[in-house]
């Protein structure tokens, strides 16, 4: 690492535009600083520069995310209700749905194979019956790409009127 040391420096003064005039050389001092002092400001900088690029790249992911365009649904209502919330809803081909467990569960989500567009398999975009979400938090995604209509339910709590649609347009 280079060191510094104490030099006088020749700094010429500004006395304006005329032409005839010879610039007055000033000189000062700078005080050499300690040998530890060049290296601690060469690590914090380092470290500030490689914190805000953690920073910007976190921030950026962020941005990714947002744009991800994802629709939340929760699995039970906030004072325990069995339903969907939103109840019925609609998203552009392609968007991601997440079904969030929220209260009374276990719940899982599968969609009626009688109720959803021509050509679409239920199984494929359903939950096995068999699989549940037993905790809060836990989510299920989906990405419908076909137009239409979807009905789906919770198994568990279908007859309690657990069911819901989603239209994709």
């Amino acid at each position: 690492m280079a060191a510094v040391t104490s030099a006088a420096v020749a700094v010429p003064s500004f006395t304006g535009l005329k032409a005839a005039s010879k610039p007055a050389a000033v000189a000062a001092r700078i005080p050499a600083p300690s040998s530890a002092a060049p290296r601690l400001a060469v690590r914090a900088s380092l470290r500030d520069a490689v914190g805000a690029a953690v920073v910007a790249t976190a921030a950026s992911a962020a941005l990714a995310a947002g744009n991800a365009s994802a629709l939340t649904v929760l699995l039970g209502s906030g004072d325990g209700g069995l339903v969907f919330e939103p109840r019925e809803f609609s998203v552009a081909p392609g968007e991601k749905i997440e079904f969030k467990n929220n209260a009374g569960f276990p719940h899982n989500v599968v969609f009626d194979e009688d109720e959803v567009p021509p050509g679409v398999d239920a199984g494929k975009i359903s939950m096995p019956e068999e699989d549940l979400l037993n905790a809060p938090g836990e989510v299920y995604s989906v990405t419908l790409t076909e137009k239409g209509d979807y009905k789906f339910y919770c198994a568990p709590h279908q007859g309690a009127g657990m069911v819901g649609k989603v239209t994709v347009n």
